[in-house]
């Protein structure tokens, strides 16, 4: 069983708190997903105040994350930025070394960058702290317009949902695309938002239009083996070429070919899961056109090969509709 530690300290916002509970200590058997051993800690076990005027009664302290195999922090008050708890720094030292994978939710950032982690990585926060990070740590290369960031196994992700998105993405990484999904599903969020999103989208089309992209999206990703161009997309829309791919910039935070790219990834990864398919059969179902494209994206995408991920996270046992299609 695969041990996650979150680490609270005075001042921690419930909300970024309690996104780390929900991906990391819910018992999800009946899901078939197998469960983490998911505990809380911090360095004075007993009451910790949040930002809100409640506390929460921690009851480990910090020994449980010096062995964890996940090692969650969470937000930090501007007040304790610059003086974080020497034995929390240690710990999350420690787990850096030895490869854990740390994830910090928005400001909780500032402890990893305050302990040293970050030095030399990219890493981003919450875009109104992003300034000040950069100036507190400019060997740090922060990054204020993206969603989370992956730097080997460190995870910083922006505010609020964004930390939802991050802990997805590991999850994702840790159980597998079809797991990860279904766990989103569960929490009735959007299954993958790429990390490269921008924080906040602008909308320069005003909401009197009423055009949604929405059903667009939808018949994509039910057609990624086709030749998924702007401007049949466009046409679809009834907008024109420039008029959709800023349209779906503003929208999604990202533009249609890195959206469609990150699409077909997750559809081979959820194929090479629950199917014995061969890699040309799932390149071509996917929009790859060979095997050796989605091999190429994969380890541009995911750091490793398709059959790597297929050995180890197949779930052929269970039934699906992929395995049984023409």
């Amino acid at each position: 069983m695969r041990t996650v530690a979150c680490i609270v300290q005075e001042g921690f916002a419930p909300f970024e708190f309690g996104v780390a509970c929900e991906a990391f200590g819910l018992d999800r058997s009946e899901d078939g997903i197998e469960p983490f051993d998911f505990r809380i800690v911090t360095a004075e076990p007993g009451p910790v105040a949040s930002n809100l005027g409640f506390s929460v009664n921690v009851e480990h302290d910090l020994s449980f994350a010096e062995t964890a195999d996940i090692v969650v922090v969470s937000t930090q008050p501007k007040s304790a930025w610059r003086r974080v708890d020497t034995r929390v720094a240690r710990v999350i030292r420690d787990a850096a070394e030895r490869g854990a994978w740390l994830l910090s939710v928005c400001s909780g950032a500032f402890v990893l960058a305050a302990s040293g982690v970050l030095d030399g990585r990219r890493a981003t926060t919450h875009w109104l702290y992003a300034d000040t990070m950069a100036r507190m740590y400019p060997q740090i290369d922060v990054d204020p317009d993206v969603l989370y960031v992956q730097d080997g196994r460190i995870i910083t992700s922006a505010g609020t949902a964004a930390g939802l998105d991050a802990c997805l993405h590991l999850l994702r990484q840790e159980l597998g695309a079809e797991a990860a999904n279904r766990i989103a599903r569960r929490m009735v969020v959007a299954p993958q938002r790429e990390g490269g999103q921008a924080q906040f989208i602008l909308k320069p089309l005003p909401e009197s239009a009423g055009l949604s992209l929405a059903p667009v999206a939808d018949w994509a990703l039910e057609n990624l083996h086709r030749d998924l161009t702007v401007e049949l997309l466009a046409g679809r829309a009834h907008m024109s070429p420039r008029t959709f791919a800023r349209r779906f910039k503003a929208d999604y935070g990202t533009t249609p070919a890195a959206w469609l790219g990150r699409q077909r990834i997750i559809q081979a990864q959820r194929l090479l899961e629950r199917t014995e398919w061969g890699l040309d059969r799932i390149a071509d179902e996917c929009g790859f056109g060979s095997a050796a494209v989605l091999r190429q994206n994969f380890a541009r995408v995911l750091g490793t090969t398709p059959t790597a991920y297929r050995a180890r996270f197949a779930c052929r046992d269970e039934p699906s509709p992929a395995t049984t299609a023409a």
